[in-house]
């Protein structure tokens, strides 16, 4: 009823017949009519508005929203959340190890001695200082080499990780020599490929 050219387009009124005549037949339908109220030039345009689906209509965004999108999608900002979480983490790290190590407070000179809980507490502290430094420096340089890698390749796989795992775990053994620095690139290459691969 609310598209009477559908009924139009498909097929019209047969012509009266004569009594005693055989009805004629229906005439063919009309498909190049319908194609073009359908997909062709006579369709319609519909505006999809997500409220009238059952969902949540998006607004557009503000220019201080853009502003923030794109200071968190920054290589420096990536960088210093990684430093921040490998600095909780390498500290949270340090002082599980540092429980569960049973020559913290130990004094060589008197071996037989039971450590007391100051000792026992400032052994985890510098320990967990010490882990919480080296994975906050770890973090950032893994995080910043990612993000500069994936930013000139203008791609988002596995082989970000695999690189910027190769150039840190490089940068951080070739202090030890030469030898160091290609064992720890395919160190952290391999550790980079298998978490991606995992988290993937």
């Amino acid at each position: 009823a609310d598209r009477p050219w559908v009924c139009k387009a498909i097929m019209a009124a047969p012509p009266p017949s004569a009594p005693g005549e055989p009805a004629p037949p229906p005439p063919p339908l009309q498909y190049s009519l319908l194609l073009q109220h359908l997909v062709g030039d006579k369709r319609q345009p519909r505006v999809w508005d997500p409220s009238t689906l059952g969902g949540i209509p998006c607004p557009p965004k503000s220019e201080e929203q853009k502003m923030v999108e794109r200071v968190m999608e920054s290589c420096p900002f990536k960088a210093a959340l990684a430093c921040v979480g490998g600095f909780v983490l390498g500290g949270a790290f340090g002082v599980f190890t540092a429980g569960i190590d049973t020559n913290v407070g130990f004094d060589p000179k008197d071996p037989y001695r039971t450590p007391t809980a100051k000792e026992v507490l400032k052994d985890m502290g510098q320990r967990g200082i010490s882990y919480a430094k080296n994975f906050a420096i770890v973090g950032a340089m893994f995080s910043c080499t990612e993000c500069v890698v994936e930013s000139y390749r203008g791609k988002s796989d596995w082989k970000n990780s695999v690189i910027s795992g190769c150039i840190t775990g490089g940068a951080i053994g070739f202090r030890a020599g030469l030898k160091a620095g290609v064992i720890g690139c395919g160190g952290f290459a391999a550790f980079s490929a298998a978490v991606d691969y995992y988290l993937r």
